[in-house]
């Protein structure tokens, strides 16, 4: 399929560069951007080195005094401008987005939905309370204020791109804060270049945000950097513990949203066709390349069976291939992760699970895949697979269910089903999960929710909603007395 003619994406911008108060060649040479479906080069972007960011961080810190002090109503002015940019050039933007990240435009579509919604909740917190009066003595006046941190590192993936760049950019600048941004290189138009492009066009001040696509070198740039004074990573659990070591190494602020192992609990009173229709999303949406997949399907005995053949036939009846054409799942994001994929479930069979559905691939398309048996010690069972694998394991009790789910390094999101709400609410109060879903399956976020995980899904931090405000300020004292007081030195 061939993409709209250009009008907001202008290829030349961009090609080999990255983006500053100006568009401008890396220090670190270009890169090819390829597409998941075929392998061919969508387009070149600058890779950026330890230099570009080093020159980034200082023009942002540069540039952060005067955003900060910029009237709220011209910053909100701004974040609406640039949802509704986003919103104009839509429909020249879902073809790229599609494209690069391997997901349909349906998804795409999402994406900007999303990212639009973030972008005027972002607005809205310009108008916020942004402190409190504390008691004092008479004569004195003490607030605790938010200020911003200044400026704001951003590691983003190349899964949801769009969504899990901007929902750090928007509230990092609608606070006051720069920010240097590093996107996947994979997606880098998605997840960088579209955020840089609808600043521009919405007159954020030149300098403010940076967009540095580049891989290790670039992050651990941003995580050692004298004028960074946070980094918010969106990523695998590996990278997080080393970019939450480089930069506690350099006392900075890490907010850490990571990987997950997400189990669903299916009782035996639940609505079996509405939890087989809730699960085959959570579990095949994206080819399950998101960190909230529902990763575990823990069943009780007695429906274990008819539940695994309700996903048999979803996944026999969804297609895979090219997103641009009529499909339901698109490629996976690298050979390599469909040979991971592939092995993990080939040791698992070999260990004793069944394979009920999917298990083959044709090039980057993994069709959707059914494991029943699945026991712990398979590594279906235990590892984040980033794949379209549904893992179902019977459990005898609600209590090895309850179990079986915290068994796990994760815990980042679950479900629960059950016709009975007040039992589900009872197992979901005793899983450790940053995220829980009473008759729903573990894909979800809105722009105003606090989002994140415990133990190997992120580090007690959460972004979104009030949480934006936790993250990306820090607090202040400040006292004003009518006259000095005398003091006995």
């Amino acid at each position: 399929m061939n993409l709209p003619a250009p009008k907001f994406l202008i290829e030349k911008t961009w090609q080999g560069r990255v983006f500053g108060a100006e568009w401008r060649s890396a220090a670190g040479g270009a890169m090819d951007v390829l597409e998941p479906a075929t392998g061919n080069k969508i387009t070149s972007v600058g890779n950026a080195s330890a230099a570009d960011v080093r020159k980034a961080a200082a023009e942002a810190r540069a540039a952060q005094p005067a955003w900060a002090a910029t009237p709220y109503e011209e910053r909100a002015a701004i974040l609406r401008k640039a949802a509704r940019v986003l919103e104009d050039n839509q429909e020249e933007l879902i073809p790229w987005i599609a494209r690069e990240t391997g997901g349909i435009p349906a998804k795409a579509g999402f994406e900007i939905h999303m990212v639009t919604e973030i972008l005027y909740r972002s607005a809205a917190m310009c108008t916020e309370p942004q402190g409190l009066v504390l008691p004092s003595n008479p004569g004195r006046i003490s607030i605790a204020r938010r200020v911003p941190r200044g400026v704001i590192g951003i590691i983003s993936p190349f899964n949801f791109p769009l969504i899990l760049s901007t929902r750090a950019v928007a509230p990092a600048l609608a606070t006051g804060n720069a920010v240097v941004l590093k996107p996947d290189p994979r997606t880098a138009l998605t997840g960088g270049f579209i955020v840089a492009r609808i600043f521009e066009e919405a007159g954020l001040p030149k300098g403010v945000l940076q967009v540095l696509p580049g891989g290790a070198e670039a992050g651990e740039a941003i995580c050692t950097d004298p004028d960074i004074a946070m980094v918010s990573f969106t990523g695998s659990s590996n990278v997080g513990r080393r970019i939450g070591e480089l930069a506690g190494k350099h006392l900075k602020k890490v907010q850490l949203e990571l990987g997950g192992k997400n189990a669903v609990i299916v009782l035996e009173d639940a609505d079996l066709d509405a939890a087989a229709s809730a699960i085959a999303f959570g579990a095949w949406f994206h080819q399950g390349q998101i960190c909230m997949t529902t990763g575990r399907i823990l069943a009780k005995d007695k429906i274990a069976k008819p539940l695994t053949e309700k996903l048999v036939a979803k996944a026999n009846h969804l297609p895979v291939g090219d997103p641009l054409g009529q499909v339901a799942l698109g490629p996976i994001i690298t050979k390599q992760q469909v040979q991971r994929i592939d092995s993990i479930v080939k040791e698992s069979v070999a260990a004793g699970a069944k394979l009920e559905a999917g298990g083959t691939f044709d090039g980057p398309f993994y069709k959707p895949t059914v494991l029943s048996g699945v026991k712990p010690g398979m590594r279906a069972f235990e590892e984040e697979i980033f794949g379209p694998v549904a893992a179902i394991t019977s459990v005898a009790t609600d209590d090895e269910a309850v179990t079986l789910a915290n068994k796990n390094e994760y815990g980042l999101s679950a479900g629960v089903f059950s016709s009975d709400v007040g039992r589900a609410v009872a197992i979901g109060n005793k899983l450790n999960t940053g995220l829980l879903h009473i008759n729903d399956q573990t894909v979800a976020d809105e722009p105003h929710v606090p989002f994140g995980g415990t133990g190997a899904s992120g580090n007690g931090t959460r972004i979104g909603g009030p949480a934006n405000w936790d993250e990306f300020t820090q607090w202040q004292w400040m006292t004003i007395k009518e006259k000095p007081n005398p003091y006995p030195f």
